[in-house]
């Protein structure tokens, strides 16, 4: 009788292990973890870090990642030609998260401030989240994407949501110091 108990309190504490392990990576707390580091990543032009947030469709699409992060260093570095300054990536929430199509989702927002051609930039962006249980973090893809039926069918076939997705909102400024 005794040996059933120890048996089914060992049995009770395996599933509470595997619960913790599988559960906490897909709080909100870590879709906004995970964002942050995505953020402040893109700041400091570490690529390699905002590509392993990066959802790897996005990354297949750009050629894969060599070429993906040629593509991203060669662009930031022609707008740096241009005057282009990112002075802020914030992220502000995260909605709840939802599972559906065998996947942990949910929306990030953020707020992005940039300088070019001596106009500020303030921008209200948003992107999906895509919780990965084999990495053990959520990818990203900017959410504005999802509403390009032809490239999301490229990068999430078959892709349905009950996440409601806000429109970005932008707005610039001349810089009158």
């Amino acid at each position: 009788m005794t040996f059933k108990i120890i048996k089914m309190k060992k049995l009770a504490l395996i599933i509470v292990l595997l619960c913790i392990n599988f559960g906490f990576a897909q709080t909100k707390e870590d879709a906004l973890s995970d964002a942050k580091i995505t953020s402040e990543a893109t700041l400091k032009e570490d690529y390699k870090t905002v590509f392993k947030y990066t959802l790897p469709s996005v990354i297949k699409l750009m050629g894969g990642e060599e070429a993906g992060l040629k593509i991203l260093e060669d662009t930031f570095s022609q707008m740096k030609t241009q005057g282009f300054v990112f002075e802020k990536a914030e992220v502000i929430a995260v909605s709840d998260i939802v599972f559906e199509q065998d996947q942990h989702r949910c929306v990030v927002e953020g707020f992005n401030q940039m300088v070019m051609n001596n106009m500020r930039i303030k921008s209200k962006s948003y992107l999906l989240g895509i919780y990965n249980e084999d990495a053990k973090h959520w990818y990203f893809i900017e959410a504005k994407q999802i509403k390009n039926k032809a490239l999301l069918d490229m990068i999430l076939p078959n892709f349905e949501t009950s996440l409601t997705i806000p429109e970005d909102d932008m707005t610039t400024e001349p810089i009158t110091e």
